[in-house]
């Protein structure tokens, strides 16, 4: 039996641990890929502390995955060995359920994650289903093309499916692995941007990404300051704290939308009277199919849209974990194999 290496944990909390795995062949409707690239994601965390129900030991992390097709499996005849491809966050779904039959993929009763479902993208060989592939462009390194199947995907899709047009104030809570996107795709798409996060520390950052405006939300009232600059049409809540994100409820414009994107299992201290007469609204946000990673890594290449990446090779996984756990982890870091 052929075998490859992975990182592995062995039990909740464990360590990262480099090890020589079985390379599992494709069956029916998968793929088998060489995985080249694969981003360190802020929910990593959770799956490496059991943070999700039916977690299977040992666990190999990793749903920001690049990678080429190394094997087809049986019934895969839209892909050919040798494609360029990625697998975010939406790592395949069944076509049976009631959702799938209503064409909301996303929200797919049997969906699968890589790392959860299957063994995910720390590496050097995963086998995935062929539904979750999305085709990279010949513009995109495998490096960034891989943080554009979770953080990328995340903001654009989220972004694109809000109530804001160009010239709208939309801000961004958060500057971080997925808020450094954000303000990117925000400025893109031509929205006044707004940055908000703790301290100054990150201000400069943001004005190279795009930002227009940046609130310091250590400084005053973060929503007399989105009031000050005429009120946000949309809140983008990248940063998982739920305290964080009401505190910009009182911001937003008339009819304007909060949505949530930074994972917290606290609830939001938010009252319906702060909600009623704006009529403002909070939605909670998925990430995207493989056709929305294709359309985001699209947009990437028109606009110059790129994550700032800091590149450590599979043998410092833990290393680069380690940073993320400590909060002193680059924007994004993308393990190379």
């Amino acid at each position: 039996m052929p075998t490859h290496q992975a990182v592995r944990i062995q039990s909740v909390g464990g360590p990262l641990e480099l090890a020589e795995v079985e390379t599992r062949p494709p069956g029916r409707d998968e793929v088998r890929l060489t995985v080249t690239a694969c981003g360190i994601c802020g929910t990593d965390r959770a799956f490496v502390h059991g943070g999700f129900p039916n977690i299977t030991w040992p666990l190999t992390p990793g749903h920001e995955i690049a990678g080429t097709i190394a094997e087809l499996g049986e019934g895969v005849d839209n892909f050919a060995v040798g494609d360029r491809v990625a697998v975010g966050w939406f790592g395949g779904c069944c076509y049976q359920c009631d959702p799938c039959r209503k064409g909301i993929f996303i929200h797919c009763v049997n969906g699968k994650v890589p790392s959860w479902h299957y063994p995910g993208g720390y590496a050097e060989s995963v086998t995935v289903p062929a539904n979750a592939l999305a085709r990279i462009p010949s513009e995109l390194t495998d490096a960034e093309a891989a943080p554009m199947g979770c953080a990328g995907v995340t903001t654009y899709n989220a972004l694109r499916h809000t109530k804001a047009a160009p010239g709208d104030r939309v801000a961004i809570l958060g500057v971080g692995g997925l808020g450094h996107l954000g303000l990117q795709f925000a400025r893109a798409m031509g929205f006044e941007t707004i940055a908000i996060a703790r301290g100054t520390g990150k201000a400069e950052d943001a004005k190279k990404l795009g930002a227009h405006h940046y609130i310091d939300s250590t400084s005053g009232d973060v929503s007399a300051a989105l009031q000050a600059l005429g009120g946000a049409t949309v809140v983008l809540g990248t940063a998982g704290n739920a305290q964080a994100m009401a505190d910009t409820v009182g911001g937003l414009a008339p009819q304007g939308e909060l949505v949530t994107i930074g994972v917290t299992p606290d609830p939001l201290p938010i009252s319906p009277v702060q909600l009623i007469t704006p009529g403002l609204s909070i939605v909670g946000h998925p990430s995207g199919t493989a056709k929305d990673v294709e359309d985001t890594m699209h947009f990437a290449v028109l606009s110059g849209v790129r994550a700032w990446i800091e590149e450590l090779p599979l043998a410092r996984a833990a290393e680069g974990y380690a940073a993320l756990e400590q909060g002193r982890a680059h924007y994004r870091t993308v393990l190379t194999m």
